[in-house]
């Protein structure tokens, strides 16, 4: 098993992908620090991708579902890490969000559209 913040890589057998990463967010007010361990996620998803050398990578919003954690706030996580950590590498060259509604689309584009600070 894996603990909230770390990713693994599996092959995708048979699903049109080659890899699939594995990572597990935290629970919202059970798991501390709630954005350190998310942003971990993120983090450690991406790094795994880059030493695949994987050119792209989609997200869902994590730990936005049972996990309970707000949506904007895990989208300014994700955002904010991402920023950070996407200069360093060399392979990925698009991240995508799938999420699950309309409502968590809205808020990840009115986040992402926010100036970095």
């Amino acid at each position: 098993p894996i603990k909230p913040g770390e990713a693994v890589i599996t092959g995708g057998h048979n699903l049109s992908n080659r890899y699939v990463i594995h990572c597990l967010g935290p629970v919202f007010g059970l798991d501390k620090p709630e954005d350190k361990l998310l942003a971990d996620c993120y983090r450690n998803a991406l790094k795994l991708a880059e030493e695949y050398e994987i050119d792209s990578i989609a997200f869902p919003a994590i730990s936005t579902g049972a996990f309970g954690y707000p949506v904007e706030e895990a989208a300014e996580v994700a955002f904010r890490t991402i920023i950070e950590v996407i200069p360093k590498f060399r392979h990925i060259k698009g991240i995508r969000f799938v999420l699950y509604n309309d409502s968590d689309l809205n808020i990840h584009e009115k986040t992402f559209s926010r100036p970095v600070s």
